[in-house]
């Protein structure tokens, strides 16, 4: 019994490790555009939220291990050797390294003047910085590193890299688990334990940073604040009303929605305007950067056929992969939704090279939907789409 118990457990292992080498295989989009930039020797910072696969990607770029030295700015020891630094401290710690990686910087006090330094005086040095906060570390390291830096931001994993990983017609059967769990890599190595896995996400990752930096002493209120966003997704966001439901003045409200997209959990959409009287100016639109984390947090992981908000999910999907398609293609566009007072509305505003492209999401294909015509007589020259699970492959792949 015992013999059968161990090969039982043996084959298990052998799976696991068959399984994790398969997933691990998964190439990001980003590794490539990385490493075309690291011949320049300019600093590389890496953005995007805990967990998200920064520490798994970077590990690529490691081509001789003594060469490279790994410092986790999440430990106190590796903290310290940043307190008071020399350009000969510097020289002593780094002497026989080629490549340094500093995992989690935001977490160094005055980050950007010691970035600098080394980057000043040991330019041989190929420096490698990540961060899973916009605020601490991006906005800390932009004026003492100008010239110096190539900045990327990764997201959890996108459409197009799983169509790369096993193909087009796997990722599309795949669609309907998508929109309930999302793209985090973990959960989608899961094999079954993907509520578990975002659990944990939720819990752990959303409040790690955002605690610490601004001292915020009640986490509750921003798991109620996100279970707010979590429910108005795809709809106008009031911080006033947001505010009256929680007891808190539209300036926190606001301020604590910043430091959520700083901490790469949310990030919002503007009204566009430009010839209406009736057209809403000051309006915004919430969107989460992954589907299972917006599910958890309001802890529904109903079947997506079942749901009552599947519109809501297919409108965060498209957003949140097209944001990632962007990124990924050097895409650079202005991103709105449109409205006017009496409720027309248009989902999605993308503009580039002053061209206006409008797009409506569908999920339900029976039904015969034409972007509105306030919004086409409004906007003649505008090129208009309505994006269903027909065709939303052209819109977030290439």
């Amino acid at each position: 019994m015992f013999s059968l118990f161990a090969n039982t457990i043996a084959k298990s292992v052998v799976l696991l490790r068959f399984y994790t080498y398969f997933w691990l295989m998964i190439k990001r989009i980003l590794y490539k555009n990385i490493l075309e930039r690291l011949k320049t020797k300019k600093a590389i910072i890496l953005l995007g939220p805990r967990q998200v696969g920064k520490t798994t990607m970077l590990k690529g770029f490691i081509k001789k291990k003594e060469d490279t030295l790994w410092l986790n700015a999440d430990h106190q020891d590796v903290r310290e050797l940043f307190n008071q630094p020399s350009s000969i401290e510097f020289q002593k710690t780094f002497a026989n390294s080629k490549t340094v990686i500093i995992d989690e910087a935001q977490q160094i006090p005055n980050i950007g003047r010691k970035l600098k330094l080394i980057t000043d005086e040991l330019p041989d040095i190929q420096l490698i910085v990540t961060g899973s906060s916009a605020f601490e570390l991006a906005n800390k390291v932009n004026e003492p590193l100008t010239g110096r830096k190539w900045e990327f931001q990764l997201f959890p994993i996108s459409f197009q890299e799983m169509i790369n990983h096993h193909g087009i017609l796997e990722e599309k059967r795949l669609l309907n688990h998508r929109l309930i769990y999302g793209y985090y890599p973990e959960v989608v190595t899961a094999n079954g334990n993907e509520k578990e896995l975002l659990k944990q996400l939720s819990d752990s990752y959303l409040y790690k940073d955002i605690l610490i930096w601004n001292k915020i002493n009640k986490s509750e209120m921003l798991t109620k604040l996100l279970q707010l966003l979590a429910f108005q997704v795809g709809s106008q966001v009031s911080y006033n009303e947001l505010g009256k439901t929680l007891g808190l003045d539209n300036e926190t409200i606001e301020s604590y929605i910043q430091l959520l997209e700083y901490s790469f959990i949310v990030f919002r959409l503007g009204s566009f305007n430009r010839n209406l009287r009736t057209e809403l100016k000051k309006s915004r639109k919430i969107y989460f950067y992954d589907n299972g984390i917006r599910n958890a947090l309001i802890a529904n992981f109903q079947q997506a056929n079942l749901r009552n908000d599947i519109g809501a999910l297919w409108e965060n999907f498209l957003v949140s992969e097209r944001m990632k398609f962007n990124a990924y293609n050097n895409r650079w566009v202005n991103r709105y939704f449109w409205r006017t007072k009496a409720q027309q509305e248009v989902d999605y505003l993308e503009e580039t090279d002053g061209q206006l492209h409008a797009f409506e999401f569908k999920w339900n294909t029976s039904k015969n939907v034409k972007i509105t015509k306030a919004f086409t007589n409004a906007y003649p020259n505008a090129i208009t789409k309505i994006i269903s699970p027909n065709n939303y492959v052209e819109f977030v792949a290439q």
